[in-house]
C-alpha cells in the first residue's frame, strides 16, 4: 500500500474515526484504525463492537492496499502534521510515514485479523431535516445515564410513529423530545446509544437539508457523503413515559426561563463542590424565592412568576434544573408541581414538543 496526502486532511478523517476505536480491551485489534487504499482515495474504518465508524478521503494512491494501524497513537500523530504533504507506505517493518525530508515508523497489525463488519443496512428507512434531529439529540442524550449499572439507560428510546419522540433518562431526571418526520417506511422503535446520536449530531451541518436513519435487527445506519456511522442498537426494556410523567399537577408556575436560569447560576456558585449542589424554590403568590445555603455563605433572591395552586418549598440538583432550562428554546417556561417530594416538570409554555421531569431531594434542613 502506497498514497500521497494531505497531512490536514488525513488528520482530520483520523480524528474522526478514532473516536470508535477501543479504549480498554484485550484484542489489539479493536484499538486499531484499518486503512484501505484503492482507485483514487483512502478509507479508514474504527469500531469497538458498538460504533463504528468509516470515513472516505481522497489521497493519489499509487498502490493498492490496506493496513491497520494503532488508533490513539496514529491519530496523535498525524495531528503535529497538518501542513505537510505526506506519503503513507507499508513495509515489512510496518507503515512508513514521511513528510519533508523526515519519516518515521510505526507498527501495524495485519487487515485481515480487523472484524468483517456489515454496511447493508436498509431494512427500515426514515427521512428528517437535518436541523430536526440535531434539536431532538441536543435536547435527549445529556439525560441519558453515564455508568454501565443499567447499559440500557445509556441510550435514547426512539420511536419513529406519526413523529419521531426520544426519550432519556437516567433514574434522577428524564428528557421527552418530539421532532417532525418527513418520510417514512414504517414504524419502529429502538434503543440507540447515546454516543451513537452525539456522533451523528456532529455530522449535521445544514438544518434545512434532509438526512436518512437506516435501521435493521439490532443495527442502524447514517451516512454523509464521506462518513459512515454504524451502532449495535440496546436490547430491554425501556421506561414506559405514561408511568413517570403526571398528567395532573397541583402546583404551576410559569416564569421567564432566562430570569429562573440566571438566578439558579447565581445560587449553585456558593455550593458547587457539594455532592448534591442543592437549590431551593420557595413558591408563593408572589413569586419564587430562590436560595441555597453552603460553608461558603448563601444566596436568596426572588423571580416573578405567575404562580397557580399551592404552596410549597421544593430542593433539587442545580445542575438538572439548570441543564433543563439552558435546553427548553422559548422564553415563558412552565414549571409544574405535585408537592415538595413529588417529581416536577418543565415545558415551554407554548410548544408541547419538549419536556423534562426532575426527581427532588429531600432537603435534611
Amino acid at each position: 500500500m502506497k498514497f500521497v496526502c494531505d497531512g490536514l486532511t488525513l488528520s482530520e478523517a483520523v480524528m474522526k474515526v478514532s473516536k470508535a476505536c477501543a479504549v480498554r480491551t484485550t484484542a489489539p485489534i479493536m484499538e486499531c484504525i484499518r486503512i484501505s487504499a484503492n482507485g483514487d482515495g483512502v478509507s479508514l474504518l474504527a469500531t469497538d463492537g458498538e460504533l463504528s465508524i468509516l470515513k472516505r478521503m481522497k489521497a493519489e494512491v499509487l498502490e493498492e492496499g490496506e493496513i491497520c494501524v494503532p488508533g490513539k497513537l496514529f491519530a496523535d500523530f498525524t495531528s503535529k502534521l497538518l501542513g505537510e504533504e505526506i506519503s503513507l507506505s507499508t513495509s515489512e517493518r510496518g507503515l512508513e510515514i514521511k513528510y519533508r525530508d523526515s519519516g518515521t515508523f510505526m507498527q501495524t497489525l495485519p487487515a485481515e485479523e480487523f472484524p468483517s463488519l456489515n454496511f447493508e443496512i436498509g431494512e427500515n428507512s426514515f427521512v428528517m431535516k437535518q436541523g430536526a434531529l440535531k434539536k431532538i439529540i441536543a435536547e435527549t442524550t445529556f439525560c441519558c445515564a453515564q455508568d454501565d449499572s443499567r447499559p440500557v439507560l445509556k441510550g435514547c428510546l426512539l420511536e419513529f410513529r406519526d413523529k419521531l419522540e426520544a426519550l432519556a433518562l437516567d433514574g434522577y431526571r428524564l428528557a421527552l423530545s418530539r421532532a417532525e418526520i418527513v418520510q417514512k417506511s414504517g414504524e419502529k422503535s429502538i434503543i440507540c446509544p447515546a454516543r451513537t446520536l452525539l456522533e451523528i449530531a456532529r455530522m449535521l451541518t445544514e438544518d434545512e437539508e434532509e438526512v436518512t436513519l437506516y435501521t435493521q435487527g439490532g443495527m442502524l445506519l447514517f451516512g454523509s457523503e464521506t462518513t459512515t456511522v454504524v451502532s449495535r442498537l440496546y436490547q430491554g426494556d425501556f421506561i414506559k413515559k405514561e408511568n413517570v410523567i403526571p398528567s395532573r399537577f397541583t402546583t404551576t408556575v410559569t416564569v421567564k426561563r432566562s430570569e429562573l436560569a440566571a438566578s439558579a447560576e447565581r445560587a449553585a456558585i456558593l455550593n458547587r463542590g457539594d455532592k448534591n449542589n442543592l437549590v431551593t424554590l420557595e413558591i408563593t403568590a408572589g413569586g419564587v424565592k430562590m436560595t441555597s445555603v453552603s460553608d461558603l455563605g448563601n444566596v436568596s433572591e426572588t423571580v416573578d412568576a405567575t404562580v397557580e395552586g399551592i404552596d410549597l418549598t421544593i430542593s433539587m440538583n442545580a445542575k438538572f434544573l439548570l441543564d433543563a432550562l439552558r435546553a427548553l428554546s422559548e422564553e415563558e417556561t412552565v414549571i409544574s408541581f405535585n408537592g415538595p417530594i413529588s417529581p416536577f416538570t418543565l415545558r415551554n409554555k407554548e410548544s408541547g414538543e419538549t419536556l423534562y421531569l426532575i426527581l427532588p431531594v429531600r432537603n435534611a434542613a
